[in-house]
């Protein structure tokens, strides 16, 4: 006997055997029961999803002697007939081979005869967007208007190409790929039935190398039993698929999420010296980082993944720790470079500089993370920053009193090595302490710091902190007087003055000689510009936001 594939040997012979395509069995038995049936379909999708076999099961419905009914009984001439292939009423045509405007003619005169045993004439045409534009032109008409015994079933994987002329004249149903655990299952029906012993995993990879074609995963496991017989084990798939793309795969992304350069370059290393095809190793790898940024996105979500369970696991794992930024950044660099892959002649040169370039980004601040910092400094700003009262939490220094004027206070340095700078500053006299002083307070308010540096150090006696400016600073001398930022300054000048004080602000009047150059637009002096631009509110975000901020010039805007 002829022995026949497992794609062929297990072709559904009814709407419900179609695995993954539930939607289109619905409509077409809905249309049958309720005498809906149009006149021409077309059945679109990827290969090996159904789409031949969903159009001789409908010709099977419409001819059966007891139809047209949505399940055929399978045991009539009709359709045995149809099944077999050998059907009269039902003529299966190749798009790709008959493609031109004779084919197409010599259809159009025999449309015209009745059908010789069935209810219907079926013309089932695949890949019908092969035909020529001069066949499709004269297949308008008959397509509009065939006689009320002539149905047209079209197929196609490319239905961009099928002029919209045909498409308006067609029902049409979309045929989707098949999720990868109802090709599994399918899989395990044929293994059952067939004595074949074979792991969940291993059917689970095979289905994998469908890619979402159910007749692609059966060549595939009809290729397996061949290899390994009526026992295959995991070791004879993993060697059948080459699956050792896999495992370079897996560890390669994890060094680099952990930013191991030498590392990446070795496991390179290994893969090309294990056989790995450079290019088809880089698309892999393009493919996995894009269900990375998947997972971090929505979640282990297995609808959105034709991958195994084990491996939907690994991939949740490594994208636990890396932010969404920077996994869209590695996808970004795998992209941009994607082209440049596949034209080189060095494609493990060009992988090998590619993946460094990779290991060495730096993080990325998350967005969110850069508003919530924004939104912290304008609540301090509006009110002030709290320090606790009473007992210093863990890690504190105890807390300064404030200032009797003013209930307001900052929280005081916590790490280590600020609280070792303040204890150093204690021994020290209190003028050497001014500029220790101010660096303190740029590190923790730094925009009343870049007002407080136009200040000059007076003295420190009997609890008072005496600091002048000049009348070239009028509106930072304003600014520093502020209660707010008094108290602030006052609190962090306890550990570098031994002693609770009070600050005093004096303003010093200056010869107009000894002032700087007026600004002739608007009658300020460049002193007085540059600390107005350095009060601005935004200029003052920017300081306590990035770290190590200045501001190097200030150009004042002229009137013209």
């Amino acid at each position: 006997m002829e022995y026949l594939v497992l794609a062929r040997k297990w072709r559904p012979q009814t709407f419900t055997e179609v695995v993954g395509q539930e939607h289109v069995a619905r409509t077409l038995t809905n249309a049958i029961r309720q005498n809906r049936v149009a006149h021409s379909f077309i059945f679109s999708g990827p290969r090996g999803v159904g789409k031949t076999s969903m159009a001789r099961i409908l010709a099977k419905a419409l001819n059966c002697t007891t139809g047209p009914t949505p399940t055929p009984c399978q045991k009539c001439d009709n359709c045995r007939e149809i099944t077999a292939g050998t059907s009269l009423d039902v003529r299966e045509i190749d798009g790709a081979s008959n493609r031109g405007i004779d084919e197409i003619r010599e259809l159009r005169e025999n449309v015209k005869f009745s059908p010789t045993s069935g209810h219907y004439k079926i013309y089932i045409i695949d890949e019908v967007h092969m035909l020529t534009r001069e066949a499709f032109n004269a297949l308008l008409k008959t397509l509009e208007e065939p006689p009320g015994h002539v149905i047209f079933i079209f197929a196609t994987t490319e239905l961009h190409k099928i002029p919209a002329t045909i498409l308006s004249r067609c029902q049409a149903h979309d045929f989707r790929m098949i999720p990868l655990k109802q090709i599994t299952e399918t899989l395990r029906e044929i293994a059952k039935a067939e004595n074949i012993a074979i792991s969940d995993a291993g059917l689970a990879w095979i289905a994998a190398a469908g890619r979402g074609s159910l007749r692609d995963a059966q060549s595939v496991f009809d290729q397996a039993i061949s290899y390994a017989g009526s026992e295959i084990k995991d070791s004879d798939v993993e060697e059948l698929l080459c699956l050792t793309d896999r495992r370079f795969l897996f560890l390669l992304s994890a060094a680099l999420l952990q930013k191991q350069a030498a590392r990446c370059l070795k496991i390179i290393n290994e893969g090309y010296a294990a056989g790995l095809d450079m290019k088809h190793f880089y698309q892999l790898l393009l493919e996995h980082f894009r269900n990375l940024l998947f997972i971090k996105i929505v979640g282990p979500d297995p609808a959105l993944f034709d991958i195994t369970g084990d491996d939907l696991a690994e991939l949740q794992s490594q994208a636990a720790n890396p932010s969404r930024e920077t996994l869209q950044r590695l996808l970004d660099i795998l992209l941009a470079e994607e082209e440049s892959m596949r034209r080189t002649q060095e494609p493990r040169l060009h992988l090998e500089a590619t993946i460094v370039r990779m290991a060495h980004l730096e993080e990325l601040i998350p967005l969110e993370e850069i508003l919530g910092r924004m939104e912290n400094i304008e609540r301090g700003l509006q009110r002030g920053i709290t320090a606790p009262t009473g007992a210093a939490p863990e890690g504190l220094n105890p807390p300064v009193k404030p200032s009797p004027a003013d209930n307001t206070s900052v929280a005081l340095p916590q790490t280590k090595e600020d609280r070792l700078e303040y204890q150093a500053s204690e021994i020290t006299p209190p003028a050497s302490n001014w500029e220790r002083y101010k660096a303190a307070v740029k590190k923790h308010r730094r925009g009343l710091a870049s007002n407080l540096d136009k200040g000059n150090f007076v003295s420190c006696h009997e609890g008072v902190l005496t600091i002048s400016f000049t009348e070239g600073d009028r509106f930072t001398f304003e600014y520093v007087r502020e209660k707010e930022h008094l108290a602030s300054l006052a609190e962090l000048a306890r550990p570098f003055f031994g002693e609770d004080v009070r600050l005093k602000i004096e303003f010093v009047k200056v010869d107009t000689d000894e002032q700087t150059g007026k600004n002739g637009s608007t009658g300020k002096s460049s002193q007085e510009v540059r600390q107005e631009a350095l009060n601005h509110p935004l200029v003052q975000k920017a300081f306590d936001l990035f770290e190590g901020a200045e501001v190097r010039d200030i150009i004042p805007h002229k009137n013209t």
